[in-house]
């Protein structure tokens, strides 16, 4: 019954595909080049190791067979397959030695159990603090165009800052940061930024999921690695010393300890009233090395060039890496091999330049970007948008592809985030042509929008999205859609057990992929120019860039 379901579902996609005449995309081989790039042997692909070797070559042998050209950094006077990425790298080295200190006794805190310390980032070749004294400063916040400061009179030098993750909306819904929706503010990376800002030695973001959207498992995979960051001038101006979040139930123990309530203070950081406050009698300890160094990474980049406006791009992304190897889980495995993140966003773009390859060639050029370091940070994509090959100004669109479900199709589809532009209107009439229908963001408050590479370029005004799979399944609704998610999202996502699957038909991958080759061939054969809506915070910096596309 499975085989005849699939092959009923196989001629219902066919028979799309003639209506709106788009290519049709081979599963076998999407499954083939997830299985591949997921595999033991690329040893999770992470940034400047041998999977990184081993993804690139991969990559660009993929591009060469489909016809591509290099489309990469200069090298006399010819481009070559890659981008090379500049990036400070830095790992602990050893166990690294954590504590607090409760009314004059020590608690030992273990890596990865209570507390997640990131190797430090602000240039330190040894990390060394004694008795710092922790202040609560709310949700980390300083915007002035809201009127809002949680830093209210306290001077952070030398001490800790503990913060709440998201926004002080979250919990209510309702106020100053978009309700529900996350903003830059509710990003764990903004905590860190503007605490350093502030003087800080240190920041312990408190981890409660629901408001970061994922659960302790994935904090502790992303953050006892190695990290990585592009190479900044003074970093320390954007990374405090320590960088670590901590278990819900340690904080609420501190607070405890210190004569306050977490509760009710987590209630007075959602006002603007709201001023830091001292954990008196508690201080934290932190002793470790750090082995801080220079490495260089690699885009990839294949391009087809446009028959009659060579120097105007559409660009598909998505990111090659993953977390490489780390901490083994309960099983014992160690290599997070990312099959869904994102195996199958890398798989989608080599798919995607097969298509294009073999069309008649469009009249704008195409890029086809698979960045680094996205786990790190959008690292590859943040220094492509601030070092690009091809103008910003002359970027039709990005259209980023990160994580796409790899089971039968959906009635629906979303992007990340509730971003506003033409981009997005186009996909969504593009979309009707296949019976899909738009459904916004069902988790605004994850703060999507700021986790995937189309931010890299949205924030300096390219019309951009990413492409999110839909949930409603033809085969199962909404119910077996959400239960596929909520599964994935507590048992793999940034875990080793996200590995490639026999059982996957990719035939609703392979139904997405006629929307995204209709949407980005469109774009590439015609003369518009998409824009974001005239309230967006990107519009302004688009239109700065107006006069390159004339």
């Amino acid at each position: 019954m499975k085989r005849l379901a699939l092959s009923v579902l196989a001629l219902s996609i066919s028979a799309a595909v003639m209506a709106v005449d788009a290519p049709s995309f081979d599963t076998h081989r999407l499954s083939t080049d997830v299985k591949t790039l997921s595999s033991d042997a690329f040893e999770g692909r992470g940034p400047a190791t041998a999977g990184e070797t081993k993804t690139i070559d991969y990559l660009i042998a993929q591009y060469k067979a489909a016809g591509l050209q290099p489309g990469g950094d200069l090298k006399n006077g010819k481009r070559t397959w890659t981008q090379a990425v500049p990036l400070q790298r830095a790992e602990i080295t050893g166990t690294p030695s954590l504590s607090l200190k409760v009314d004059g006794k020590a608690q030992v805190l273990t890596q990865g159990e209570q507390i997640a310390v990131r190797a430090a980032m602000d240039g330190s070749k040894a990390v060394s603090i004694t008795d710092a004294p922790l202040v609560f400063v709310g949700y980390g916040v300083k915007a002035p165009e809201r009127n809002w400061d949680d830093f209210k009179g306290v001077d952070l030098h030398g001490k800790i800052a503990v913060v709440l993750i998201n926004d002080p909306d979250f919990e209510t819904g309702v106020g100053d940061f978009g309700g529900k929706a996350m903003t830059y503010y509710g990003r764990w990376t903004y905590k860190y930024e503007e605490a350093a800002r502030q003087g800080a030695a240190g920041v312990l973001i408190v981890h409660e999921t629901e408001p970061a959207s994922y659960g302790w498992a994935t904090v502790k995979n992303s953050n006892t690695n190695a990290m990585f960051d592009i190479v900044r001038d003074k970093p320390s101006a954007v990374h405090p010393q320590v960088e670590a979040w901590i278990q819900r139930d340690v904080a609420v123990d501190l607070f405890k300890h210190a004569g306050l309530d977490f509760e009710a203070l987590k209630k007075q950081a959602q006002t603007r009233e709201f001023k830091p406050v001292v954990l008196k009698g508690e201080t934290f300890s932190a002793n470790y090395k750090v082995d801080s160094k220079v490495i260089t990474s690699h885009n990839v980049v294949g391009r087809i060039e446009g028959s009659k406006r060579p120097d105007e791009t559409v660009i598909y992304s998505a990111h090659w890496d993953h977390l490489g190897v780390g901490a083994p889980d309960a099983k014992g495995d160690r290599i997070y091999n990312g099959a869904v993140d994102n195996g199958t966003g890398t798989a989608a773009l080599i798919e995607l330049a097969r298509a294009f390859k073999k069309a008649p060639k469009s009249e704008r050029s195409i890029v086809f970007l698979n960045v680094t370091a996205e786990e790190k940070g959008l690292l590859g994509s943040e220094y492509y948008a601030a070092n690009p090959l091809y103008p910003l100004g002359k970027t039709v669109g990005v259209i980023n592809l990160d994580a796409l479900d790899p089971h039968g199709p959906a009635r629906n589809f979303t992007i990340s985030g509730s971003a506003k532009l033409d981009l997005l209107d186009e996909l969504i009439a593009t979309a009707k042509k296949w019976d899909l229908v738009y459904s916004p963001d069902p988790k605004p408050e994850a703060g999507h929008f700021f986790r995937s590479d189309h931010f890299s370029f949205a924030k300096r005004g390219v019309p951009a999205i990413s492409f999110d799979s839909g949930n409603d399944w033809v085969d199962g609704g909404l119910a077996a859609g959400k239960a596929a998610e909520d599964e994935y999202t507590d048992k793999h996502y940034h875990q080793p057990s996200d590995e490639w699957e026999a059982s996957w038909p990719f035939t609703g991958m392979a139904r997405d992929l006629q929307i995204l080759y209709t949407l980005g061939s469109d774009l590439a054969n015609s003369n518009t120019w998409p824009n974001w809506s005239k309230d967006s915070e990107f519009r302004a910096a688009r239109d700065a860039s107006a006069s390159e596309r004339k």
